[in-house]
């Protein structure tokens, strides 16, 4: 374990050298100013020292990711031939592996990522667009899933190639970004412009659907994306509300991102107790 510790070291430290972190945190940080703000341990790892940002946040957020990932497993196992069920399996997996990588930025090792032998922070690391990509993935593997649920062949097939057109374009330019490197196009502002369009379009799908038809399924996924939409808009409430810089102040570092990964945790409980046992295939063709 202390080795592969000490691989993941050396992975983080060395995956910065490019341009991508030419781009300056916003607002600007020192390594030092960094630290100040944010709650963090000191590890040493065989030879190696790294500062482990934000432990209750990481908890959170990697706790999130690992039962993506077992929710996923479980929407493998019991496809039974189930297209639906596999793309269900897949965008719960992808988001288990986005989850965690978005963890290891923007908390468990943002210091290493971001500001270790900097004058300054930088904005993003290989890591975030690895997290971008697999958002952008995990959200049109869910698409697809409820295309193969919810609608019929010549609807499906639609919906499959504006799962697929949005996520070549997004990854277009999420790489552009990376590559020139530009700040628009690598933030997660841009990334939410690309996946509430699929959100939107699920929820009109199943709405229409359950209207109808008054399928189990349908309702169930209605209310999914409607808890979804409960979470992000508590998340932002919370962001502007000022209540994390309060909290911090007393030494308690509780922040709107621990708001998103809760309520996010949540919403997979519903999805594998309720929405697990309605997908299934659409019949109709």
């Amino acid at each position: 374990m202390g080795r592969w510790f000490q691989w993941l070291a050396i992975i983080i430290s060395i995956s910065g050298c490019d341009r991508l972190q030419s781009i300056p945190s916003l607002p600007e940080a020192t390594p030092e100013m960094w630290l100040q703000l944010h709650p963090h341990i000191k590890l040493t790892l065989g030879t190696i020292d790294l500062n482990f940002m934000e432990p209750t946040s990481t908890f959170f957020v990697y706790f999130l990711g690992i039962f993506a990932l077992i929710c996923g497993r479980h929407f493998f196992k019991s496809r039974d031939n189930q297209k639906s069920r596999f793309w269900w399996g897949t965008a719960l997996t992808l988001w288990g592996v986005q989850a965690i990588l978005g963890g290891t930025h923007y908390q468990a090792f943002s210091y290493e990522l971001r500001c270790a032998g900097r004058a300054i922070c930088s904005l993003s690391s290989w890591v975030e667009i690895g997290y971008n990509l697999g958002s952008i993935l995990s959200v049109n593997a869910m698409v697809i899933a409820v295309a193969y649920s919810s609608a019929g062949r010549t609807m499906r097939k639609g919906i499959s190639i504006y799962a697929l057109s949005n996520t070549v374009i997004y990854v277009g330019l999420c790489l552009t970004g990376a590559f020139m490197p530009d700040r628009f196009l690598i933030s997660f502002g841009l990334l939410v412009l690309f996946t509430i369009p699929g959100y939107l379009l699920l929820f009109v799908i199943n709405t229409m659907r359950y209207l109808k038809l008054k399928e189990t399924l349908d309702l169930s996924l209605m209310f999914t994306w409607l808890l979804l939409g409960i979470v992000m808009a508590v998340y932002y409430l919370f962001l502007g509300s000022g209540i994390a810089a309060e909290l911090w102040q007393k030494g308690i570092w509780f922040n709107a991102n621990d708001v998103l990964h809760i309520g996010l945790i949540l919403w997979m409980v519903y999805i594998v107790t309720v929405v697990s046992k309605r997908v299934k295939d659409n019949a109709i063709n």
